[in-house]
């Protein structure tokens, strides 16, 4: 049982350090792009971010289950992707931001597959970053 405890442990580490990898304060000025379409709106109603309305609030999106955001219409893919067992973390924002419509269609495995946002960050650094700065100023 202890081998099994510790073998998860272990692999829960390196994604967990991965999490942490990002700069927040670089995220932040990198989250400007974002916020054309994306908001961060925190439980209370209260705006960290004013953005659009285009693209979901991203408050507390680390973890949370895609396609979920109450009242926000999403695609049918980015739906379908949720029920099959997307939550967002690290390892699967970096792809989708880089590609959100050929990440839909590999996750789904599907080729029909569409997302709406168009918008890229094509560097995982960024990526890494804006993720950073979102989980800072989320619960």
């Amino acid at each position: 049982m202890f081998l099994v405890s510790a073998a998860a442990l272990s692999l829960a580490v390196p994604a967990f350090a991965q999490d942490a990898s990002g700069d927040p304060e670089k995220g932040a000025r990198e989250f400007n792009k974002c916020k054309a379409c994306h908001s961060i709106v925190d439980a209370s109603g209260e705006a960290i971010v004013k953005g659009g309305k285009v693209g979901p609030n991203l408050y507390g999106v680390a973890g949370r289950k895609a396609g979920s955001v109450e009242d926000f219409n999403y695609s049918e893919s980015m739906v379908a992707a949720g029920e099959a067992g997307l939550n967002w973390d690290l390892e699967h924002f970096i792809p989708y931001v880089a590609d959100p419509t050929g990440f839909l269609r590999g996750y789904l495995e599907d080729d029909k597959a569409r997302g709406k946002m168009i918008f890229k960050l094509n560097k995982e650094e960024d990526a890494q970053n804006v993720w950073a700065y979102i989980a800072s100023v989320s619960e």
